[in-house]
């Protein structure tokens, strides 16, 4: 809210994003946020990575931007370091092993016993607070013109289902973004004043973050600017 005061609303927004990602709810606020500002005109900007919750914002945009060297990745919800995903698979495949063979499962007491009651259901939960979000970013802006679900539920599946992602920490390039968005990705590299810009921004931040003790920067082109730093004690 700080940096958007002031800004004038009928230039749309460049949204330069470097982050590894967060909290689901925390990326919905700030989508639904950005989208009362500025409506449809705002562009996604990826110099580096814009992973998970990084992700999800891009799916909010009209276009996304990046570099041969950009990633974003999927958007599937993560409990404790695991996917919500991979979780669920496993539980389905101690289901089968023990309804092959009773026995098995004493080899998968161990694991059982570690899972809460509730907690099934929550990853259940999540991964529907996914791909509800994720369809509903997509269909406002990116696809608001386009008439066919299957288009945007096949992306939203690419960037979910663990048999496509593999892990969540897997990097999605230019090149494969491009054959899952299409024409919705556009290479930075087709604007090398454009790109030169913006690498030089991010370079700017990424010096900033490595030098001083700020580990997150949120600024406007007019230098208006939120930061939070690691409180050093001594």
């Amino acid at each position: 809210m700080s940096v958007v005061h002031k800004l004038d609303r009928k230039r749309g927004l460049d949204l330069l994003l470097h982050t590894p990602g967060g909290d689901m709810a925390a990326t919905e606020s700030i989508v639904d946020y950005l989208a009362e500002m500025f409506g449809t005109d705002i562009r996604a900007i990826v110099p580096q990575i814009a992973m998970s919750g990084g992700t999800l914002i891009t799916l909010s945009c009209s276009k996304i931007l990046m570099g041969k060297q950009s990633s974003i990745g999927p958007i599937d919800p993560q409990f404790g370091g695991m996917a919500a995903t991979g979780l669920l698979q496993e539980i389905d495949k101690i289901k089968k092993e023990i309804q092959d063979d009773p026995s098995n499962a004493l080899v998968w007491r161990p694991v059982l016993e570690q899972i809460r009651p509730g907690f099934i259901t929550e990853c259940e939960n999540a991964i529907k607070w996914s791909k509800k979000m994720a369809t509903r970013f997509l269909t406002q802006n990116m696809y608001k013109d386009n008439h066919d679900p299957k288009i945007v539920r096949n992306i939203v599946t690419q960037l979910t289902e663990k048999k496509n992602t593999f892990s969540h920490g897997r990097h999605i390039s230019l090149a494969e973004a491009q054959r899952i968005f299409g024409d919705n990705i556009i290479a930075l590299e087709h604007d090398n004043t454009l790109q030169d810009l913006v690498l030089t921004v991010h370079h700017a931040y990424m010096i900033t973050l490595d030098a001083t003790d700020k580990f997150k920067i949120i600024e406007n082109h007019t230098g208006r600017a939120y930061m939070q730093g690691v409180e050093v004690r001594g």
